[in-house]
């Protein structure tokens, strides 16, 4: 049976295929915006221009805008993404190294998220409605992925139960507080000594 071809088809693939490239380069775009933040409020602060991080980040201003019309929009997404990036190593440690070493490097990167987070973490604690959802969100993904390191270590015998994640994730971030110049090795050890006090007598 012969089939007359559609002469609407390969215009219709040719508009999809063109929506696909456009958001492509829309999650490119983002993605380059995130990072290029990321860089230049560790650097400068997160009163940094905006045009510099979109220059850092190779679009327009306005390409900026599109995707952040606040800069609360895009600290609240660079803070995201952030915690994201702490919480998905949990899995990746955890498939590298014994549980109770997993557990002291994912420590140390938490470290690394507080202390170099130059004024986002104040986000955190901000009464601006705009970062309401924050705290939810920090805990929300943070939580469950360093109980599943603890509960792994607690398992094996090798960290003493008795200890919730809670716990450890507000001790940590007290020390980074006694150290305010982002001293990271400073901090590092003091973590050191609290990964080591929860560690089973061997």
């Amino acid at each position: 049976m012969h089939t007359t071809p559609d002469p609407e088809q390969p215009a219709e693939k040719a508009e999809e295929k063109q929506s696909r490239g456009k958001r492509a380069d829309a999650q490119r775009n983002l993605q380059s915006l995130l990072e290029a933040a990321m860089e230049v409020f560790t650097k400068s602060g997160v009163d940094a221009p905006v045009r510099e991080i979109a220059e850092q980040a190779g679009v327009g201003v306005g390409t900026l805008y599109r995707h952040f019309p606040q800069r609360a929009d895009l600290i609240v997404a660079v803070l995201k993404s952030q915690i994201d990036a702490c919480a998905d190593a949990a899995a990746s440690l955890a498939a590298k190294h014994a549980p109770d070493e997993a557990l002291a490097r994912w420590m140390e990167r938490y470290v690394d998220f507080i202390v170099t987070k130059r004024g986002l973490s104040g986000a955190l604690q901000s009464d601006n409605a705009a970062y309401a959802a924050l705290p939810d969100y920090f805990y929300g993904r943070l939580r469950p992925a360093l109980s599943s390191l603890l509960q792994a270590a607690v398992e094996q015998g090798l960290v003493r139960p008795g200890f919730e994640a809670d716990e450890l994730l507000r001790a940590v971030a007290t020390l980074c507080k006694a150290n305010p110049d982002e001293d990271t090795a400073a901090t590092k050890r003091m973590v050191g000594l609290l990964v080591d006090g929860l560690r089973s007598a061997r």
